[in-house]
């Protein structure tokens, strides 16, 4: 009995379709959260040093522009708030600026300490005293880290945040009274992309669907690899019986020059060759001949004849199950079809050596010897044969 393979399912597949879903879900419009802009600033400080009475000049990209700031430079005395204030954050509307070396309207830069308010309050306090530009400086405990800054509704003014080490350096200076000239430049343009909350949301949801596809893959290639297993075992067992059956067919030696037999001229329906001198046949209960290593896994695929589809298994009296069948019995023989159990060959003894590939000779009366050949079915042309044999099939309706 013949059992269709089926086809394992892919675990690869459902890997490869979470992995899709994970990125489409990270490459989705939406996925990405807004890109952050900003811009570095190029803090230049000058001043003369009253010790050594040379001018000392620095450069550094440690400057940081305002969201709300023109992106654009600017220059002047820097000013800080006055002690007896006591408002270095310059938080206050009447805080007053030291602005050593100042003169009239000369342009001039406030410098002043994060904390106290807000970041546009600052601002305007500074733009009420006519600064051109505010430096903040962080906090102590950032060290030397700047921070975005948020002012809108300041004007034109130019806003930028330097680290708590520089800004504690010039406040120095100036409280010292020193005049020292701050030069504010453009820097390098940064892009920061950060991922929003509903992005999350979408990438997580992405995530467990994925975990639950790939989780209903591993659970259908289980289930499909146990009944493949399964439907295996029962293969086997049904082909195990169907062999069996198929060893109680008759056998024949094919020898040159036998009667019934035209060597050139019949063929076997499977392979599609001419029987040859001292090729294997086998009968089935339906006379057509065929090569024993061509109609056995034949039969154990498809139970019947290729030429007129005679169920062979049947043909024997098996008509149940054949896991089922405990004991071998001696099939009965169709109407009009050969009989396994009825069907003896009678050699000369020249032939006495090819009784071992004939089928086993029955226990009845001995037949008188005598010449028959193969009857040719109609619009077949192959027969039933025997060579200096005798072949007798016995009728159980006799």
């Amino acid at each position: 009995m013949a059992w269709r393979r089926r086809r394992r399912p892919e675990a690869r597949s459902g890997a490869r379709g979470a992995l899709a879903l994970l990125a489409l879900a990270l490459c989705a419009p939406g996925a990405r959260g807004r890109a952050l802009e900003w811009y570095s600033a190029v803090v230049s400080t000058e001043y003369v040093d009253p010790q050594t009475n040379r001018s000392v000049r620095t450069v550094s990209e440690s400057g940081r522009f305002g969201e709300s700031s023109p992106k654009e430079g600017a220059r002047g005395l820097v000013g800080v708030p006055r002690a007896e204030d006591r408002d270095p954050e310059g938080c206050a509307p009447r805080t007053r600026f030291l602005v050593p070396g100042g003169r009239g309207a000369a342009p001039w830069v406030a410098l002043v300490a994060r904390g106290g308010c807000t970041f546009k309050d600052k601002v305007l306090v500074a733009a009420r005293r006519n600064a051109s530009a505010v430096v903040l400086y962080n906090e102590e405990r950032h060290g030397n880290l700047t921070a975005p800054m948020s002012h809108a509704g300041t004007g034109n003014i130019v806003v930028i945040m330097v680290s708590y080490p520089k800004g504690r350096e010039i406040v120095d200076l100036v409280q010292k009274d020193i005049p020292v000239t701050m030069t504010i430049g453009l820097g390098t343009r940064h892009v920061q992309e950060f991922i929003s909350g509903q992005s999350v949301v979408f990438v997580a949801i992405a995530f467990i669907t994925m975990m639950i596809i790939s989780l209903a893959w591993l659970i259908f290639y289980y289930i499909q690899r146990f009944l493949y297993t399964g439907s295996q075992f029962g293969s086997q067992s049904h082909r195990k019986e169907t062999k069996k059956l198929i060893g109680q067919l008759p056998l024949h030696t094919v020898k040159h020059g036998e009667k019934g037999i035209d060597v050139d001229a019949e063929s076997c329906a499977v392979c599609i060759e001419n029987f040859k001198g001292k090729d294997v046949i086998r009968i089935l209960p339906c006379k057509h001949i065929f090569h024993r290593i061509c109609i056995d896994p034949w039969l154990l695929d498809h139970r019947t004849c290729p030429m007129c589809k005679l169920d062979v298994i049947k043909a024997l009296g098996y008509w149940g199950e054949l896991e089922d069948t405990q004991e071998t019995h001696a099939p009965e023989s169709p109407p009009g079809g050969v009989s396994t159990a009825d069907l003896s060959l009678t050699l000369p003894d020249g032939d006495r050596s090819d009784a071992g590939s004939s089928a086993p000779p029955t226990t009845g009366d001995s037949a008188p010897p005598c010449e028959a050949s193969f009857k040719e079915d109609a619009g077949e042309n192959t027969a039933l044969l025997a060579s200096g044999s005798v072949w007798r099939a016995v009728d159980p309706w006799m």
